[in-house]
This record gives structure tokens, C-alpha cells and sequence, in this order.
């Protein structure tokens, strides 16, 4: 029995991935092997940053409540623990808009937890 060879999959496949590579530099747009490699590379890393894109943002927020704490006399840590005390349910990123954007709003938060 003859061996089949499904051209057509094999050349879907083969234009997908390079679709994907797409502006990449280089070998990598448009070698099938170096175009290959670099895609998976790139949705491990794209799997990986969803995740660590959160914590970088965490990490934004909490330095920016630190400053506009800080601005009232206040350390991070205490401005959250008196918070918590005072029973104020508002997350990081609201804290965060709030004392970038809106420095009145923050200050009448600041007052209310002193």
C-alpha cells in the first residue's frame, strides 16, 4: 500500500505558524524550523506574562497608594491596617485611582481613618 501524505494539513499548518511569526526579525518571519521554535518560545513567555502581568500591576498599585499615603503622613502599611480597622472594603486598584487621580477623594479617606 502506497504511504498518503496529507500536503494540504501539513501546508495549513506550516502558513499558520508562519502567519504567526509575522514581523518578527529575521530567520524567525519566515524559516519553517526557526519560525517554529521562535512561536512556541513566544506563547510560553504569553502564558507566563498573563500571569505576571497581574502581579507587576499589584505591585504598581501598592506604590501608588504609598505615595499618596505618604503625601497625609501616613506609611503604606498603616494606611491598609487603619483601613481594614475602619471596615473600608476597597481594593488596591481603587486606593490606587483614587490617590493618582482623584487627590481629594483620597484625603477625605485618609481623614475618615485617622
Amino acid at each position: 500500500m502506497p504511504r498518503s501524505v496529507n500536503n494540504v494539513a501539513s501546508r495549513a499548518k506550516r502558513k499558520r505558524i508562519l502567519k504567526l511569526a509575522k514581523g518578527f526579525f529575521g530567520r524567525k518571519k519566515n524559516v519553517w524550523t526557526v519560525a517554529k521554535n521562535a512561536i512556541e518560545k513566544g506563547l510560553v513567555y504569553a502564558y507566563r506574562d498573563r500571569k505576571q502581568k497581574k502581579r507587576e500591576f499589584r505591585g504598581i498599585w501598592i506604590a501608588r497608594i504609598n505615595a499618596g499615603a505618604r503625601q497625609h503622613g501616613l506609611s503604606y502599611s498603616e494606611f491598609m491596617g487603619k483601613l481594614h480597622k475602619a471596615n473600608i472594603e476597597l481594593n488596591r486598584k481603587v486606593l490606587a485611582d483614587l490617590a493618582m487621580n482623584h487627590p481629594t477623594a483620597f484625603e477625605s479617606l485618609v481623614k475618615k481613618i485617622k
